[in-house]
């Protein structure tokens, strides 16, 4: 393992040191509990949190800003965070108006974020991000909480900022969760520190189909294809998926694990856009990049959310965090 890390056990917390400093202008890092929180708040708002374990960044500390979360909460790497995290950083952005978990469908995640949203003293409610398409709805543990969320956060963050109630918030959440799916595939496994190598191999003819963000294996081991090839088998379950049709608007993101360069994940979007496109979709915004990453896997997904012209709207407005910044 080459990793510019002294020691895994200290690695989150001098990252967590790192990034607060790069960002002051932005936000503040609580170090005891873990959480990163929004310097400039406002009464009356409702206070947007996320979090989950390391390795994902820029998500969820990298969104903490205007018009996105109010607060993040981040867990050892591929590890979720604890209520006593979530409760402290509830209580020190609450701006009056009550507190709105955004949690990815893994099953720690879901158990901590529940068991903090019982302990609050304060209305909260939750939305539940469940866009990975890679396993069927009727699976056991659910579908998993990937690059969509993202979308959710921003969406929103927006409507937040905007001064829409909780409810509001926590309904227009699960829209645009039930509007969203994502799918991707991976070209090799990733690194956690702690680990010292690679989570799983794949042959040099070898592909990962429908990986989570974890390191974990995917759907099945296929061979490698060209990139036209995996962009069309993407897309079309993607289509499937959504049910989409000619003349809808949609929002095309195309999200890196954390080793694939930009000059691949642009040529992924023009073959995504083209396929999209095919079939009358009319693609109204973008967002390519490494937002929901898997430490260093290669590889890449693609998300698709049909939009209205609320979601758009909101989509659109001004937002100044580090990983996400427009309008400001």
């Amino acid at each position: 393992m080459k990793k510019f890390i002294d020691d895994p056990n200290s690695l989150l917390d001098t990252s967590l040191q790192g990034f607060a400093k790069a960002h002051a202008d932005i936000l503040d890092l609580n170090p005891e509990p873990r959480f990163v929180y929004r310097k400039q708040r406002k009464s009356g708002k409702v206070a947007l949190i996320s979090g989950g374990g390391s390795g994902h960044e820029p998500l969820h500390s990298g969104f903490v800003g205007f018009g996105m979360l109010d607060a993040a909460c981040p867990g050892q790497v591929f590890t979720s965070p604890t209520p006593d995290q979530m409760m402290a950083a509830a209580e020190a952005v609450d701006g009056g108006a009550g507190v709105l978990f955004i949690v990815k469908n893994y099953a720690g995640d879901v158990m901590n974020f529940e068991m903090a949203g019982e302990m609050l003293a304060l209305p909260n409610a939750s939305v539940l991000v469940n866009d990975d398409i890679s396993l069927p709805k009727s699976h056991s543990i659910g579908r998993r909480g990937v690059a969509g969320t993202t979308i959710v956060e921003k969406i929103v963050g927006a409507a937040a900022e905007a001064g829409a109630d909780l409810a509001s918030c926590k309904a227009l959440g699960e829209r645009v969760n039930q509007a969203t799916a994502s799918l991707g595939v991976a070209l090799t496994s990733c690194t956690v520190p702690a680990l010292g190598h690679p989570t799983f191999a794949l042959a040099e003819d070898e592909m990962e189909y429908g990986v989570g963000i974890h390191g974990e294996r995917g759907r099945e081991t296929v061979k490698l294809a060209g990139a036209s090839e995996i962009v069309a088998q993407l897309a079309e379950h993607i289509a499937d998926e959504l049910q989409i049709g000619a003349g809808q608007h949609a929002l095309l993101h195309v999200n890196g694990f954390g080793a694939t360069p930009l000059i691949e994940l642009h040529s992924i979007y023009e073959l995504a856009w083209q396929q999209f496109n095919r079939r009358g979709l009319n693609i109204q915004r973008s967002l390519v990049g490494n937002f929901t990453t898997s430490l260093d896997m290669a590889g890449c997904s693609l998300t698709l959310t049909l939009l209205d012209d609320e979601m758009l709207a909101y989509w659109d407005a001004p937002v100044n965090t580090a990983a996400l910044r427009w309008g400001c």
